[in-house]
């Protein structure tokens, strides 16, 4: 790791960033290079996001003779590489994109640590126009980079070819994810996935917990294993695998139709709180989640009062809005609290130029067309770029990221939320279930209620979990509608005396009345889970 750390050094973060430069440790490197090698006849070997080679480094220490290519789109990082490699007549560089070419080539063994990008970070339509041309496969519109990336290798194993990629393990718990998990299961190549979440990250740059796919397109044995990664010392699980393969078994093992590509994969590898309760229903029988207010240009649209004081934008077309999270401090945000916000000349409104009549407002969509404003991301689809999205206050907020459980708050204030936040709206589902906000909103606080919406979160690096509004939307919770008469008053009465003391005790006993409710006395635990021996070193 050597090269990597004087790269790092001397390149700047930024410039990392954009090309999602994050290196693999070599510990992993040498695992999956390990992976590759075990097919003996192994002679031709791709690595698509070549970086500085650290594979191509590895493999050839194993194995000096092999045939290798590499792809990479980054003329600074690939001229230090070329250093490296220019003496070698069997390494083949390219300073090309991946995802355009060389489809016609097969190999015996592809290895990659691909780009983690946003999909707007690059030209999400015309590469997934590519990738579906070829695999004849229709894949979701927001699909990210990395899968394509692995998409198009498994495209390109030769018979008995093996494939390592280390990708975000995002893609097993998101919505985008469904069609990749389809396309694995049915090419059939998937043999183990690893599930990293060391305590630490295992990029030092990346905020993202991390998976090892290792792939084959051999005739062995086409059950799936999974094995969680929980430290470094686990790392050797990854090598009793690869050494008693294709005998070898996971921690949990499926057969693929087994595994349903339309859910989360983490109930497959992790035990599922919502387990433990009976009564359960869809969060979306009571509530609808969708995002906050999305600009696409804070710094344009976002004003303090003293902004608006400068340009002098009256206040019909400013809208008052939450748009920092840290500015909510407990889980009830009230007018108070918003007024205090505009005395501190905290970013209090968002502009919005439609009927627009005085001059100021004029002459400040003319400076943010100046700025090209118009021209970002999700500016140029409004008509016009200038208007707000139509979104209704959310009686009650989520938050969207979080570390230590998800957080509720009651806007009391009544205002607009930027995408801090995701916006809830409770729903009447029949005249039978219908429950009181008041009621949702006392629930919501629990940690019963926590601990079931975890089932759903998206996990990335040093403890950071997120939430997009399906996750919740699919969500279970408890029924509250079941519930007696008086055990809701003896809740909401709680309730009430928590909203005046800020006490969380009343919380904990509106928690445990729940519990005691819903206990379900004999969970059914899937027999995925039940283990001979509990040590995983007892699995290899």
């Amino acid at each position: 790791m050597e090269l990597e750390k004087k790269y790092a050094k001397k390149i700047d973060l930024t410039h990392r960033k954009k090309f999602a430069q994050f290196f693999t440790p070599q510990p992993i490197a040498d695992l999956m290079s390990d992976w590759l090698l075990g097919n003996e006849s192994s002679k031709t070997i791709l690595e698509p996001a070549f970086g500085l080679g650290i594979f191509s480094r590895t493999l050839l220490n194993k194995k000096p003779n092999l045939l290798i290519k590499g792809f990479e789109i980054d003329e600074i990082i690939l001229k230090v590489a070329k250093v490296h490699f220019d003496t070698l007549s069997n390494v083949s560089l390219n300073l090309e994109d991946y995802m355009y070419n060389d489809w016609k080539n097969k190999y015996d063994g592809i290895i990659c640590n691909p780009p983690y990008l946003k999909f707007h970070d690059y030209d999400n339509k015309q590469i997934l126009q590519e990738v579906e041309n070829k695999l004849k496969f229709k894949f979701n519109g927001f699909t990210n980079l990395y899968t394509l990336f692995l998409l198009k290798s498994l495209f390109q194993l030769n018979k008995d070819g093996r494939a390592a990629y280390i990708i975000p393990s995002e893609f097993l718990n998101s919505d985008y994810g469904k069609l990749v998990k389809e396309y694995l299961l049915k090419t059939k190549t998937l043999r183990h996935l690893f599930v990293i979440d060391f305590k630490e990250n295992v990029f030092d740059d990346a905020m993202t917990t991390a998976s090892i796919l290792l792939l084959a397109n051999d005739e062995n044995n086409s059950e799936i294993n999974i094995t969680t990664i929980d430290s470094k010392s686990d790392l050797q699980l990854i090598k009793s695998y690869i050494d008693s393969y294709p005998e070898g078994k996971g921690e949990f093992t499926f057969a693929p139709k087994d595994l349903d590509p339309n859910i989360k994969w983490r109930k497959y590898y992790q035990l599922q709180n919502s387990i433990n309760y009976q009564n359960l229903v869809s969060f979306s029988t009571y509530a609808k989640v969708v995002r906050g207010i999305a600009t696409g240009a804070n710094e344009y649209f976002t004003f303090k009062p003293s902004k608006a004081k400068k340009y002098n934008i009256p206040e019909s077309n400013l809208l008052p809005c939450i748009c920092k999270a840290k500015d909510v401090k407990t889980n009830f945000f009230t007018n108070e609290d918003f007024k205090s916000l505009i005395k501190n000349d905290e970013l209090t409104y968002l502009f919005n130029g439609q009927k627009a009549k005085s001059k100021e407002v004029v002459n400040y969509i003319k400076k943010g067309e100046k700025e090209e404003i118009n021209e970002r991301f999700l500016t140029k689809s409004r008509k016009p770029w200038y208007a707000l999205e139509d979104r209704p206050p959310a009686p009650i907020w989520v938050s969207v990221f979080h570390r230590n459980g998800i957080k509720f708050v009651r806007n009391e204030a009544n205002i607009a939320n930027l995408t801090t936040f995701h916006c809830v709206y409770p729903t009447s589902s029949d005249l039978f279930s219908k429950i009181s906000i008041n009621l949702l909103f006392a629930y919501l606080l629990t940690n019963v209620a926590k601990e079931i919406f975890s089932d759903n979160r998206r996990e990335y690096g040093n403890g950071l979990n997120k939430f997009e509004p399906n996750d919740l939307n699919k969500s279970k919770m408890l029924d509250l509608s079941i519930l007696s008469e008086s055990k809701v008053e003896e809740i909401l009465d709680l309730y009430s005396k928590f909203k005046q003391t800020q006490n969380e005790k009343y919380i904990s006993e509106i928690d445990l009345k729940l519990r005691n409710e819903f206990a379900n006395a004999t969970p059914k635990i899937p027999k995925e889970y039940v283990f001979a021996n509990a040590e995983k070193t007892s699995l290899y």
